[in-house]
């Protein structure tokens, strides 16, 4: 399997992909072929969900050796429920749990995988060094990368997230994690600023290392491997489907998306290439609405103000992930090119109609303000007793906004976070003052509802903070370099 950036016709193979996380043109690794060759969607589908995930990883990634052991490795025994990720019903729509892994994160699925995957690829590729894990967080993706990658032989990681731009649970799970090959430093900025200071120590430190037997990857979804586990939950939310009855084989599903840097998304996206029955992609936004406005009118524009929510994860106005559906969409590698260009130049981009048309095809769109959110939290919760986190809700407002055109479709809406990551913004939605201690916060909650608070949630108060590293945004270069020469 050959992968192919999306800007030029550099290329590699599915493990050198794993590996080098970016292209070294800066594009996004594609296969080129995707939908082309043949796969048993209905065959998938009778598997359990591990089953699905050792035959959607080994037809996106056909390179790697012992997939069925990788998948067994990456998540027997790691989640609350042997099928990962449930479908709950809530009302006439439902919800797909992607939290109940080991951080309560939707990124425990493809941040379980990616350490197998790359620790796979580094054998097959009979690389010796070392490799340095670079990932820029919004605030769920460090602390799963950081738990997925403790430790593994031959790696090391080194997470970066905006010091006032995620919550503070979430900042205390990075804070405390443990690990000999872990690194954790906050950014004064925001998400944007980090995920372009990770991108430009990859553009500068690649030749500077060459000879040092350290080599760059990343753990962010422009990695191929963190992008490709994700398109599972796709499959198993169609399955239980199935299974409930509600739909039959062939019948089409919405799955309405919290978006901010469109991985999640994109992975239904490719679920729908290799021919599930997928009905409209419909990426919910928050106040940062940069994916909506484009999925409407084709325009692309950051220059923009930006805003912190309670839904932090999706604070994003440059979503990196898009780039391969802009290749999809439009089959140019000069027009992506030019358009990430002119982005990063002037801070905008307008794709042309035909593109604009085929992405249309598949995407529909809609967002959430602060008031919007907090409503759906509440009423959710009033009507149905099932909580929702800040992401979810945004989600769920979308959804509701978008079922007069899913003409009888079932919705099922991805929710991305546990709600006691963000126990504050959710009791101030059920009309409780919160405080400015976020494990009394939790602990009120869980009063109030009697929904449990995940494990790995409720012991973080007792554990000490490691690291404390803080930098100007301009530094992240030189804060790498640091941290690889030790």
């Amino acid at each position: 399997m050959q992968y192919q950036s999306t800007r030029s016709n550099l290329s590699g193979s599915d493990t050198f992909a794993v590996l080098q996380g970016l292209a070294q043109d800066g594009g996004l690794f594609i296969d080129k072929t995707l939908g082309e060759k043949p796969f048993d969607v209905q065959a998938c589908l009778k598997k359990d969900s591990l089953g699905m995930a050792e035959m959607i990883l080994s037809y996106l990634m056909p390179g790697f050796e012992n997939m069925k052991e990788l998948v067994s490795k990456a998540y027997t025994g790691k989640f609350e429920t042997e099928d990962l990720t449930p479908l709950v019903k809530v009302g006439d729509a439902y919800v797909l749990e992607l939290f109940r892994g080991p951080t309560s994160a939707f990124k425990d699925v493809a941040l379980s995988m990616l350490p197998q995957l790359m620790t796979a690829a580094r054998k097959q590729e009979g690389m010796q060094g070392k490799t340095v894990i670079l990932t820029a967080t919004s605030g769920d993706t460090g602390k799963a990368a950081l738990n997925g990658f403790m430790d593994v032989d031959g790696t090391s990681i080194i997470v970066f997230y905006p010091a006032e731009g995620v919550s503070p649970m979430q900042q205390r799970q990075m804070a405390t994690q443990e690990g000999k090959n872990v690194t954790v430093c906050s950014v004064e900025g925001n998400f944007d600023d980090c995920q372009r200071g990770v991108k430009e120590a990859f553009a500068s430190l690649s030749g500077k290392l060459e000879g040092t037997g350290v080599q760059l990857s990343s753990a962010n979804s422009i990695n191929i491997g963190r992008l490709a586990p994700q398109v599972t939950y796709y499959f198993i939310a169609y399955a239980k489907l199935m299974a409930e009855g509600r739909i039959a084989y062939g019948d089409k599903v919405d799955y309405v998306v919290p978006t901010g840097n469109f991985g999640d998304i994109l992975a239904g996206y490719y679920a729908k290439i290799m021919g599930l029955p997928v009905g409209r992609l419909v990426c919910a936004s928050n106040a940062n609405k940069v994916l909506t406005d484009f999925l409407e009118t084709g325009l692309y524009d950051r220059r923009r103000e930006f805003y912190k929510t309670t839904s932090p994860s999706m604070d994003i106005l440059v979503s990196s992930n898009l780039e391969r559906l802009l290749y999809y969409a439009s089959r140019d590698q000069e027009k992506v090119k030019g358009w990430m260009e002119q982005l990063n130049k002037e801070g905008f981009y307008q794709v042309d109609a035909e593109t604009l048309k085929n992405i249309q095809e598949s995407f529909d769109a809609g967002c959430c303000d602060e008031k919007e959110t907090a409503a759906a939290i509440g009423n959710v919760w009033q009507e149905e007793k099932y909580l929702l986190d800040p992401h979810t809700a945004v989600a769920w407002h979308v959804m509701e906004q978008k079922k007069p055109q899913a003409e009888g479709r079932p919705q099922v809406v991805l929710s991305t976070a546990s709600p006691y990551k963000f126990p504050g913004p959710v009791l101030k939605a059920l009309g409780i003052p919160a405080g400015a201690d976020e494990f009394a916060d939790a602990a009120k909650l869980n009063e109030v509802t009697g929904v449990t608070i995940p494990e790995n949630l409720a012991k973080l108060q007792q554990k000490p903070v490691l690291h404390k590293d803080r930098i100007a945004r301009d530094q992240i270069i030189d804060y790498v370099l640091s941290k690889v020469k030790e």
